[in-house]
């Protein structure tokens, strides 16, 4: 298990926010969120909580699907857990089922190579940042739609950025959330204020020569 495997199958699970959950012999679709801590946080069906063998199968079951197995650890809105209800609410909106759980990562299958789960639950440096910086970001709609057109190749005609980590960012659209990879890895507030700088310029200069974006 190489350091490149591992970053690659991390950012794999950050860049999605839709999977199939298939707990003994049933399967449903699912969105989750990643916590600060790293964890994924969804809400599920009481007979998700029950079952022993819950798969999570990355974006859809599919032949190249990541594979992570989890062990759902079920929480309270109206306890300490309320924040990670919060954060999948801003991300997608009204939840499907009244029950919520964090998901506990034993192992994942990605690229034909299996990973220990602990390798890939990574928390989050710039949690602390993350409000400040999507403020910064969506006090101007125009210049988020043109980065998502430059680099995601996706127009989102009323983006919202709903959260960033190292690898990139999320925004919202009236139905789907999208993906913003990063040009460079973003550790610290301070290189993700430049990034998303020179993301903006980029996707500006490309407008005004009438390259996409």
């Amino acid at each position: 298990m190489t350091d490149d495997l591992v970053a690659r199958a991390h950012a794999f699970l950050r860049g999605h926010t839709r999977a199939d959950l298939r707990f003994d012999e049933h399967v449903r679709p699912i969105k989750y969120v990643i916590a600060s801590d790293g964890r994924l946080v969804a809400p599920v069906m009481v007979a998700m909580l029950q079952s022993v063998d819950t798969v999570l199968f990355v974006p859809e079951i599919a032949e190249d699907a990541m594979e992570v197995q989890v062990t759902l650890v079920p929480f309270e809105e109206d306890g300490p857990g309320g924040a990670l209800a919060d954060r999948w609410r801003i991300h997608h909106g009204d939840p499907p089922d009244v029950r919520w759980a964090h998901m506990d990562i034993d192992a994942a299958r990605f690229d034909e190579s299996v990973l220990d789960g602990d390798a890939l639950v990574q928390p989050n440096p710039l949690s602390g940042d993350e409000p400040a910086l999507c403020r910064t970001m969506n006090a101007d709609q125009d210049d988020l739609r043109r980065i998502t057109v430059r680099f995601a190749g996706t127009r989102v005609e009323k983006p919202v950025m709903v959260g960033i980590d190292p690898s990139g960012f999320d925004v919202r659209g009236q139905f789907d959330v999208f993906r913003v990879p990063a040009p460079e890895p973003m550790p610290d507030a301070g290189t993700a204020e430049r990034v998303l700088e020179d993301m903006r310029n980029t996707s500006r200069a490309g407008e005004e020569s009438g390259s996409p974006g």
